[in-house]
């Protein structure tokens, strides 16, 4: 049977749970917010599928080898690109799915605007699955829908983290010429305990319901994208990336999963088809492409993944590019977040303060960079 000694050895994937045959695996929450699974010895035949879904305890390898290609891309309808977190590739490469009677996975929000994995069979519902969410999503059994979707022949899309298409390759164990798999370059996955506090807090404060979330609000640009809440009462909460407290908590490395501080799937070779991440850079790479609306980056990985793109180029304004140069500006897509020398101190009080105070108390500015910024100011004048 499974068994996790190190933390920062389990992705929380879902792999064990979705390929137990006696469902004797079950998620639970441990005091940091992240879930890890727990074995119901009493009921484990020993059978040993849990340990050969393990992406980690399997250490399984990459399919793709030698260099991906690289396109920054964005899509034709502006509308799209607007709503979306960079150049709305996602949307096009998932609506080819559906056009074709396949299905799409991704994270979405669910009633309580906790972050979960579900599926899309239409373009309302693909709305959804739009976006960015820095939240680690629910996989839950969206391994066992994907797989049903695949036997009855239809195509699936199944976008995710790295270490969720690794979970997913794991436990299919078989390649489906109907499966689509797009990851992303990931900073790293936040506690969902965090982002409850955080949201319960936002209620509180305002004593009103939320009506809608949106990580990547660009109404005042890509480069500067702000975090919104728009309440049921009318009311809205819009803060930029570096003012906003979950935000800053994010960026700091403080409220990431153990095993995202040693990210096994961060590499560019990957099992993807599809990586999608924003173009960070772009600006100085292709200046000609860059106006502040968010460019997507597309790295292709395999031959499925290759006439998928070209599938929805005509609907692209796009551009093929030298892959290490976009990695220069895209670090995280090989390298793991570092840990803040805070996060233990931060995770041992989130029951003791209120959670602005206690990220403003983690993520204070040094003095030496507060001065900087002063001086800088008054060079300006």
């Amino acid at each position: 049977m499974i068994t996790i000694s190190e933390k920062s050895k389990c992705t929380g994937c879902y792999g064990c749970v979705n390929v137990c045959p006696k469902r004797c695996i079950t998620m639970e929450t441990d005091q940091e917010g992240f879930r890890y699974p727990k074995v119901e010895t009493g009921e484990c035949i020993s059978c040993g599928l849990c340990i050969d879904t393990c992406p980690i305890l399997m250490n399984t390898e990459n399919e793709n080898d030698g260099m991906p290609l690289a396109y920054a891309a964005n899509n034709r309808d502006n509308e799209i690109r607007q709503d979306s977190s960079s150049g709305g590739l996602f949307n096009l490469l998932a609506e080819r799915i559906l056009n074709s009677g396949g299905v799409v996975f991704g994270a979405r929000f669910d009633n309580n605007f906790d972050v979960v994995h579900g599926y899309a069979e239409n373009a309302e519902g693909l709305c959804g699955l739009r976006g960015s969410k820095y939240v680690q999503s629910k996989t839950g059994n969206a391994y066992q829908q994907a797989k049903m979707f695949l036997e009855q022949g239809r195509q699936v899309y199944f976008s995710g983290t790295p270490c969720q298409i690794a979970g997913l390759k794991a436990y299919l164990s078989k390649d489906y010429d109907n499966l689509f798999c797009q990851d992303i370059v990931c900073h790293g996955t936040p506690s969902p305990m965090v982002w409850r506090k955080y949201i319960n807090e936002h209620k509180n404060n305002r004593g009103c319901s939320i009506k809608q979330i949106k990580f990547r609000n660009k109404q005042s640009g890509w480069s500067s994208f702000s975090l919104s809440i728009s309440f049921k009462d009318g009311t809205k909460y819009i803060r930029g990336l570096h003012k906003d407290c979950y935000m800053q908590a994010f960026l700091s490395n403080l409220t990431l999963r153990p095993s995202c501080y040693d990210c096994k799937f961060k590499s560019i070779n990957r099992q993807s088809d599809i990586t999608l991440a924003d173009f960070w850079g772009i600006n100085y790479i292709i200046p000609e492409m860059f106006d502040d609306k968010g460019t997507s980056l597309a790295l292709i990985h395999s031959e499925k993944g290759k006439a998928l793109f070209d599938s929805i180029s005509d609907d692209l304004v796009y551009k093929e590019t030298d892959v290490n140069k976009a990695l220069q500006y895209n670090s995280a897509a090989i390298c793991s977040a570092k840990m803040n020398p805070k996060r233990q101190f931060f995770f041992n009080n989130i029951d003791n303060m209120s959670f602005s105070d206690l990220v403003k108390k983690c993520v204070r500015e040094p003095v030496s960079i507060k001065v900087k910024k002063i001086i800088k100011r008054l060079l300006k004048r």
